[in-house]
C-alpha cells in the first residue's frame, strides 16, 4: 500500500510552503511605454522630431512629442487593462488534481498540493507539480518547458515535470516540489496570451498594407512635384512622415485590446471565460456548430434503465463484477451510472488487483477483479466492440436490443461477453429551445455523438434537430447537403477532428463543443472552440471559450459578443479607411494647387490624436445584433468607403477653394481646414456605426463623450490661437454647418443607394 499523508500533514505544509503557484510579475508601466518608443512607428516620429529640433522649430517639434508620448503611453494603458482581464480569467481556469489523503480519494484545486501528496495521472491530466512517477510508465509532452512536441517516457522512479500533459499511460505520483520550486516555476497556464491573429485581424492588416501603399503613392507625388519646384526637401521631410504617422493605424492594437478585452470581461460575468480573444471576433462568422450531444444536449447523469445478463452468473453477481471494474480515481460518468445501479442492490466492490483506465483507441477499460484464486479479467467498453472481441459470441444479435433507449454498455468477463447495460441520459430542459434559437441565427447545427443511430436519432428528433443522423462512414464517403443532416453518429473522438478539418475545407467557419481528451485537437483546429463546463484541463487549455455552466444557452451570449465586436471593429475600418483617402488626397491636391501643405503640422498631429481618442472607445460602443453570420465583403467595404470618402474630399476641396479666395493666411486655411477634418472625422464615426440615419442612433455614453470634448477642444484651440492660428467664430461655425449639411446630404445619397442595390 502506497502511503499517502493526511489531512493535517496536508495542512501543516500548505501553512510552511505556500500554495502550488507563483505570484505573477506586477505590470511593469514604465517599462511599457518605453517599449513602445522603439518600434517603427515611434522611429518615424522620432526622425521628424530630430528635424524639427535641428530646424528650430520648438512647437513643431512639441506636438511632434506629445504624439510620441500619448501613442506610447495610451498602448501601455490599454496593454495592462488587456493584461489584467486575461489574468483574471487565468485564475478563474486553475485545474483540478486527484489526490488521496487518509484512504481517501478527492479531487482538489492543483494550487493546493503540497510535497508529499499521492496524486493519480491518466491521459489529458496536466501535471500540476514536479512530480515522481510511483507505478505506470506514463508518456508526457513537454513542449511547454522543452520546445519539443516529440512525447517523453517516464517509467516508475523517473521525475516528470509541472506544466507538462499526459498524452498515454496512467499512474500514481508523488509531488516532490511545487510552485516557484518547481521545473516550471508555475502551475500551468490555462490562457495563452501570444495566439496567432483570427481572420479580422489579417484582414485589417492587409487594410493597413493598401494604406500605406496609398501613402507611398500620393508621397511619391508630392516628392516628384516639390522636386521639380526645388521646394526645400528638408522641410518637407517632417510633413511626409506626419503624413504616414496619420493614415497608418497606430492605435488598431489598443483598439482590438479595447473591444476584446470589454467583451471577455462581460462573458466572464456570465459563467464563461475565454482563453483566446481571437475566439470572440471569430463568432460572428460562425455559420456551422458542431456540438457533442453527451454533456451539451443531454444532461451527462446517465442512468442505467434496462440490464441483460446474458451469462449463467446470477444479476447480482454480474453487476458487482462490473461495478470493482470502474475507475475509483477518476470515476467518468458511465463508471458512476454503473456503481449506482449497483448500489440499489447494496453491493460491495470486489478488491482490483489491475486497472486500465478506458482508453478510446481500443475501446473499453480494463480490470482485474477479486481475490486469489478466483480473479477474473473484466473489460468495460463500447458492446459493439466488445461483441467483435468476445471468444463465444452468445446466441443474441446486436440489433435485436432496444438501442433507441439509450447507449449500450457491455460486459465482458474472461474474453466472453457476459452482459449489456442501457444507459440513458435525458436532454437538457433548454436544449430545444437552445438549438431553435441557435438555428435562427443562420448556424447550421449538427450533432456528434459516438452512439448507434437508433439513439442519436431519437435524441436529434427530441431537441428538433431536422434532417437525417447518418454514420460517420457514410458521412466520410458520400457527400450529402449539410441541410439533410441532423447529425453524425459512431463518431469516436479521433473522427471529430477530421469532421472540422473537412467543413472548413467546404468554406464554413466552424464552432465546436467538447468535454474529453481527444476533443482537444478539434478544438483546436476550429475557429469557435468550446470547451463545455465538465471538459478535462487539456479540453479547457485547447478551446478558445470555457462554458462554466452547462447547455447550449451561453453560446447564444458568444454569438452576441462576437456581433458586438465585429460591429465595432466594422465602424473602426469604414471610418479608417474614409478618413485616410479623405486626409491624403485633401492634402496633395492642395499642395499641388497651393504649393503649399494646407495642414500645419501641428494640425495633423492633433488629427491623429483625436481620432484615435474616439477609436480606443468603439470598443465600448451600443451595437445592433444581426441575427445571421457576418462576412467580412472586402468589396462592399471599399465601395462604402469610397462613397464617403468622395463625398468628404470633393466638399473638402470646394471648402480649400473658397477659403483660398477669401484670401486668407496659410495658417489660417489650416486651421479651417482642421475643423473640417476633425468634426467630418467625428461626424463619419456617428454615421459608420448605425446602418440607419445617425442621429437616430444614439453612442455609448464613453463615445458619445469623447466625440463631444474632442470637438470641445477643437472649437477652443481654433478661438485660443494655442497650437494652431486662431480663426473667427463665424468661420468655425460656417464650417460646422457645412459638416452636418454634408454628413445629412451622404446619410440620405447612401440609404437611397442602399435600396437600389437590394432591388
Amino acid at each position: 500500500m502506497i502511503e499517502d499523508l493526511t489531512e493535517q500533514q496536508a495542512a501543516d505544509k500548505l501553512a510552511a510552503d505556500g500554495f502550488n503557484d507563483v505570484p505573477e510579475p506586477t505590470f511593469n508601466f514604465f517599462k511599457a511605454v518605453v517599449s513602445r518608443l522603439w518600434e517603427p512607428s515611434a522611429w518615424i516620429l522620432e526622425g521628424a522630431l530630430v528635424i524639427e529640433v535641428v530646424l528650430g522649430k520648438e512647437i513643431q517639434a512639441g506636438f511632434i512629442a506629445l504624439m510620441l508620448v500619448f501613442a506610447a503611453v495610451n498602448g501601455a494603458i490599454q496593454s495592462r487593462r488587456a493584461a489584467l482581464v486575461l489574468q483574471e480569467l487565468a485564475h478563474q481556469l486553475t485545474p483540478t488534481s486527484s489526490v488521496r489523503r487518509a484512504g481517501h480519494w478527492q479531487l482538489i484545486d492543483a494550487k493546493a498540493l503540497v510535497v508529499g501528496d499521492l496524486i493519480s495521472l491518466q491521459v489529458g491530466s496536466v501535471i500540476p507539480a514536479d512530480i515522481r512517477v510511483l507505478t505506470n510508465p506514463i508518456y508526457t509532452d513537454e513542449s511547454s518547458i522543452t520546445g519539443e512536441s516529440v512525447a517523453v517516457i517516464h517509467t516508475s522512479g523517473e521525475t516528470a515535470f509541472a506544466g507538462t500533459m499526459v498524452v498515454a499511460g496512467e499512474t500514481l505520483a508523488r509531488v516532490l516540489a511545487t510552485g516557484s520550486h518547481s521545473r516550471a516555476g508555475k502551475t500551468v497556464s490555462l490562457i495563452n496570451q501570444n495566439n496567432a491573429p483570427g481572420h479580422l485581424q489579417r484582414l485589417l492588416g492587409k487594410i493597413i498594407g493598401y494604406l500605406a501603399l496609398l501613402d507611398s503613392a500620393l508621397a511619391l507625388i508630392i516628392v516628384g512635384i516639390a522636386l521639380i519646384r526645388h521646394a526645400d526637401m528638408i522641410q518637407m521631410l517632417p510633413f511626409l512622415a506626419m503624413l504616414f504617422i496619420a493614415t497608418i493605424p497606430i492605435a488598431m492594437p489598443s483598439s482590438f485590446a479595447v473591444a476584446n478585452s470589454v467583451e471577455a470581461r462581460e462573458l466572464s460575468r456570465k459563467r464563461i471565460l475565454v482563453s483566446e480573444l481571437t475566439g470572440i471576433q471569430e463568432a460572428a462568422n460562425l455559420n456551422l456548430l458542431l456540438v457533442d450531444k453527451t454533456g451539451t444536449i443531454t444532461t451527462n447523469q446517465p442512468q442505467v434503465v434496462q440490464f441483460k445478463n446474458l451469462s449463467a452468473r446470477s444479476d447480482q453477481q454480474l453487476l458487482r463484477l462490473a461495478a470493482s471494474a470502474t475507475d475509483s480515481r477518476h470515476p467518468s460518468v458511465v463508471d458512476q451510472a454503473i456503481v449506482n445501479f449497483a448500489h440499489r442492490y447494496q453491493l460491495k466492490r470486489l478488491p482490483q488487483q489491475e486497472f486500465k483506465p478506458f482508453d478510446a483507441s481500443v475501446g473499453y477499460a480494463e480490470a482485474l477483479v477479486g481475490e486469489a484464486p478466483t480473479v477474473v479479467r473484466v473489460r468495460i467498453g463500447a458492446l459493439s466492440r466488445l461483441y467483435e472481441l468476445t471468444a463465444q459470441q452468445p446466441a443474441l444479435a446486436i440489433d435485436q436490443l432496444d438501442l433507441t433507449r439509450g447507449r449500450s454498455v457491455a460486459v465482458m468477463i474472461n474474453n466472453v461477453l457476459q452482459g449489456v447495460l442501457i444507459l440513458q441520459d435525458q436532454p437538457r430542459p433548454d436544449s430545444a429551445a437552445a438549438l431553435k434559437r441557435i438555428q435562427h441565427r443562420g448556424v447550421k447545427t449538427i450533432m456528434l455523438t459516438g452512439d448507434n443511430l437508433k439513439t442519436a436519432q431519437a435524441v436529434a428528433d427530441a431537441v428538433g434537430l431536422k434532417g437525417q443522423v447518418v454514420s460517420y462512414q457514410t458521412f466520410k464517403t458520400h457527400s450529402r447537403p449539410l441541410a439533410q443532416v441532423a447529425g453524425i453518429a459512431e463518431v469516436v473522438p479521433e473522427n471529430k477532428l477530421a469532421i472540422v478539418k473537412a467543413m472548413q475545407r467546404a468554406g464554413y467557419v466552424v464552432g465546436m463543443t467538447g468535454d474529453g481528451v481527444n476533443d482537444a485537437p478539434a478544438l483546436k483546429q476550429s475557429e469557435v472552440g468550446i470547451a463545455v463546463d465538465n471538459a478535462t484541463d487539456l479540453a479547457k487549455r485547447s478551446a478558445k471559450f470555457v462554458l462554466l455552466t452547462g447547455g447550449l444557452t451561453n453560446i447564444l451570449t458568444i454569438l452576441d459578443s462576437g456581433h458586438r465586436v465585429y460591429q465595432r471593429m466594422l465602424t473602426w475600418t469604414i471610418t479608417k479607411l474614409t478618413r485616410t483617402v479623405e486626409l491624403t488626397v485633401l492634402l496633395t491636391i492642395g499642395y499641388l494647387w497651393l504649393d503649399y501643405v494646407p495642414l500645419s503640422l501641428n494640425a495633423m498631429v492633433l488629427v491623429a490624436i483625436l481620432n484615435d481618442l474616439v477609436t480606443l472607445v468603439l470598443g465600448t460602443d451600443r451595437t445592433t445584433i444581426r441575427h445571421r453570420p457576418e462576412q467580412w465583403d472586402m468589396p462592399r467595404l471599399s465601395k462604402i468607403a469610397g462613397f464617403l470618402a468622395t463625398g468628404w474630399t470633393a466638399v473638402g476641396v470646394g471648402l480649400i477653394v473658397w477659403l483660398h479666395g477669401l484670401g486668407l493666411s496659410a495658417g489660417q486655411l489650416s486651421t479651417s481646414l482642421y475643423v473640417y477634418l476633425i468634426f467630418s472625422a467625428m461626424l463619419t464615426i456617428l454615421m459608420t456605426r448605425t446602418s440607419g440615419p445617425f442621429w437616430r442612433g444614439r453612442p455609448s455614453r464613453a463615445v458619445g463623450v469623447t466625440i463631444g470634448l474632442n470637438c470641445l477642444l477643437t472649437i477652443g484651440l481654433t478661438s485660443s490661437d494655442w497650437g494652431v492660428p486662431a480663426i473667427s467664430g463665424w468661420l468655425t461655425l460656417i464650417v460646422i454647418v457645412l459638416v452636418l449639411m454634408t454628413g445629412i446630404g451622404l446619410t440620405v445619397a447612401g440609404d437611397l443607394w442602399r435600396r437600389r442595390l437590394t432591388k
